[in-house]
């Protein structure tokens, strides 16, 4: 089999097998078709069952003269290990040569976040006298309300939203479902969104349980919301560089300086490794300081049990 049947089955298996997202399958298919460039470039006949480990060292050399940063080199070495363990488990290959394949140290860069006052600025700068004032403030709830994201907003259903209970059933990467709690301000203006101008807006067909539409009763695009938040972030006069996920940080960073537990975090969030919700332990100086008078066995202020 030449390179292009093998990155085929491949695509398949991360479809299929992997239940992996588009976006994550179109990467995975990138990084491949880098290797593929390289090999094609440097060790023209050269087939996948031919490749070893020396030659992934200097196919990431290569990568990394182009001038990658270090976060898409990581990405890279995960779509090619990810490639090769699809050989593996199809027979093509013995031995995996990129079991061993190092992964660039990544500086972790804390994300931007949102103070409670800039949040209510943001609000407050919505035009509620525009027929699309209710749905965009519902949708700025949701997004801080329970930390989704921006995938996720836009494919939320009527029907996953629990009125009752106060959840919300989310469907998040790999398909993966997580019950979510979702606030009562959220909640509040989704019911006005719902009961009020949406009933103005008749949805398109198979677009009937698509709680957010547009103005032609249609799913929202991920490039709309970008653009709502773009829009009133300048109207509010905010200077951050601020993104629909900027929100899921907020919720994430505002939960745990509350005194969340970090597994409860990782819940809501959906993510699959503890690690990656550790990022939201960057709480202010004061935060941490008034957590070691309180807490701390040999501080005087120490609360009494």
């Amino acid at each position: 089999m030449n390179w292009n049947a093998w990155k085929k089955g491949f695509k398949t298996y991360l479809q299929l097998e992997r239940s992996l997202s588009e976006n994550t399958v179109a990467a995975y298919l990138s990084d491949l078709d880098k290797l593929i460039e390289f090999i094609e470039t440097h060790h023209v006949s050269l087939q996948p069952s031919a490749i070893t480990q020396s030659h992934l060292d200097e196919f990431m050399g290569w990568v990394g003269s182009h001038k990658g940063s270090s976060r898409s080199q990581a990405r890279i070495v995960s779509g090619i290990r990810a490639f090769f363990k699809y050989l593996l488990l199809e027979d093509a290959i013995s031995r995996n040569p990129a079991a061993t394949l190092e992964t660039p140290r990544l500086q972790r860069k804390l994300p931007e976040v949102l103070t409670l006052s800039e949040i209510d600025r943001i609000l407050a700068a919505i035009d509620l006298s525009n027929p699309e004032g209710t749905r965009n403030k519902a949708i700025i709830e949701t997004l801080y309300g329970s930390g989704l994201r921006v995938s996720e907003l836009i494919n939320l259903k009527i029907s996953d939203v629990n009125f009752r209970e106060d959840f919300l059933m989310v469907t998040g990467k790999g398909n993966k479902q997580r019950l979510v709690p979702i606030g009562s301000e959220a909640l509040k203006h989704i019911r006005m969104y719902l009961y009020g101008s949406r009933h103005q807006t008749p949805p398109q067909k198979s677009f009937e349980d698509i709680l957010f539409l547009n103005k032609r009763g249609r799913r929202l695009s991920r490039v709309m919301i970008f653009t709502l938040v773009k829009t009133l972030c300048k109207a509010a006069g905010i200077k951050k560089t601020v993104s629909p996920h900027t929100f899921r940080h907020s919720f994430a960073t505002h939960l745990v300086e509350g005194g969340a537990d970090l597994r409860v975090v990782q819940d809501m969030l959906g993510h699959e490794s503890i690690t990656t919700t550790e990022i939201y332990t960057h709480l202010d100086r004061e935060y941490l300081r008034e957590a070691i008078l309180s807490y701390h066995p040999r501080s005087a202020n120490k609360k009494s049990k």
